[in-house]
């Protein structure tokens, strides 16, 4: 286990998927402050603004010296360009450290599918596993990520 994964202790369906990129559901302050300790350098918050939140996560991100970066994905916004939105800012963070979350992980699960097919190479069953133990559970979400990978991953030889 990684110095980031086991700054997530206690957050809900927090995982690894790949080194330096850490996922999962909703953190709290101390996580976050955890988080930067382990060597974190950026958030990506998936939640829509009106979604409950514990705490002012953006400034207690700034405050720890880390980027914040939040991009809205909603039930209504399951689409190709919220999708390449999500993805563009995880490639572009890829050599970073990075917490990629939602309020449960769901949603980021149904993006990692996608990421982990079109830029890793992950064969589609190993992806869905992953993104299981990410903390997908919503049919919608899993086919958002797949539906895109399909479409959109390199063909193979």
């Amino acid at each position: 286990m990684s110095q980031l994964l086991d700054a997530l202790a206690g957050v809900p369906n927090a995982a690894e998927p790949l080194p330096n990129l850490v996922t999962g559901g909703q953190p709290n302050a101390s996580h976050i402050l955890a988080l930067q300790s382990a060597g974190a350098q950026v958030i990506v918050d998936i939640r829509d603004s009106m979604e409950p939140r514990p705490f002012d996560e953006e400034s207690v991100v700034a405050d720890s010296g880390m980027e914040y970066i939040n991009i809205r994905v909603t039930y209504d916004t399951l689409d190709d360009p919220t999708l390449e939105r999500v993805l563009s800012v995880v490639r572009a963070n890829a050599h970073r450290p990075m917490l990629f979350h939602c309020a449960s992980g769901n949603r980021v699960a149904g993006a990692m599918i996608a990421y982990l097919m079109i830029d890793n190479g992950m064969p589609e069953e190993q992806a869905v596993e992953a993104a299981m133990r990410m903390g997908l559970r919503g049919a919608d979400v899993m086919e958002w990520g797949l539906d895109y990978a399909r479409r959109k991953a390199p063909p193979k030889n």
